[in-house]
């Protein structure tokens, strides 16, 4: 499988990694172009190559579109007006929040293979959670399997309808900053009470890890894990009566509901 990025940015890093290290591509069957030489440099030391063209990255089967979502109509306009008879079999997937597959073809001007993915920066760690939409046609199913193992090469993924990846968003892509400035806030608590900085950014980041594997593992609710941790009259059930006079939950639903809207107007 040959791969093209068009952008270097770190999710084009972290999805090149994963491909390398799971043996899906060689460095020889991945290229990355991205006008910034800066942004190169990390894909020239893994042996990638790499152009400072979108041309460059055409020489991939499957071309992953990794730019921001303001710079993705350019991009598409130069395929289409430079590289059109270079593009009609290659498959797209595009990682670009708020942008629908039906405008990627409308824009390149034809009836293209589009695949829209939805990473999330753990990625960068292969522990990445990427939902995928099911629509696929006029790809095959065979390449719509082979877009399957390139994320599952960093991480888990899901299938769903591409009208709910929108609101995936604020659950997956965006919520790695959620859970980042929680654990800040968990981290300058301790350092308050005299625990060590470094110390206290290992003890929150592992509790939070933690956490999550417990609910995947077990398959238990939420609400019932917690209530494990709640013992009467203990500690945890002060702090969370103290999370719920400061509207904890509501505040993550309210800021997951206007990341939604965000990614709707985009």
């Amino acid at each position: 499988m040959k791969l093209g990025f068009i952008g270097g940015g770190n999710m084009a890093f972290a999805i090149a990694g994963g491909v390398l290290a799971s043996s899906l591509c060689s460095e020889k069957e991945i290229f990355v172009s991205d006008p910034n030489p800066e942004a190169l440099k990390k894909f020239k030391k893994l042996g990638i190559s790499v152009k400072d063209n979108n041309r460059g990255a055409l020489q991939g089967d499957f071309i992953i579109l990794a730019v921001k979502p303001f710079i993705l109509p350019f991009v598409l306009t130069e395929l289409k007006e430079k590289y059109a008879s270079e593009i009609k079999d290659k498959v797209f997937i595009t990682i670009a929040a708020g942008v629908e597959i039906a405008v990627i073809k409308e824009t390149l001007g034809f009836d293209a293979k589009v695949i829209r993915v939805m990473p999330n920066t753990p990625a960068m760690a292969l522990c990445g959670m990427s939902v995928i939409a099911t629509e696929h046609t006029p790809a095959s199913d065979e390449e719509f399997a082979k877009v399957l193992e390139i994320f599952n090469a960093i991480g888990e993924t899901e299938l769903l309808p591409e009208s709910l990846l929108n609101s995936v968003i604020a659950v997956t892509s965006s919520s790695p900053a959620y859970v980042f400035m929680m654990l800040e806030a968990m981290a300058d608590a301790a350092v308050r009470d005299g625990i060590a900085r470094n110390a206290a950014y290992r003890l929150a980041a592992q509790s939070v890890m933690g956490a999550a594997k417990l609910m995947l593992e077990t398959g238990k609710h939420p609400g019932e894990l917690k209530d494990m941790v709640c013992s009467p009259r203990g500690t945890t059930i002060e702090a969370v009566k103290r999370l719920e006079e400061f509207g904890f939950r509501s505040a993550i639903m309210s800021a997951m509901q206007a990341c939604t809207e965000k990614a709707e107007s985009m």
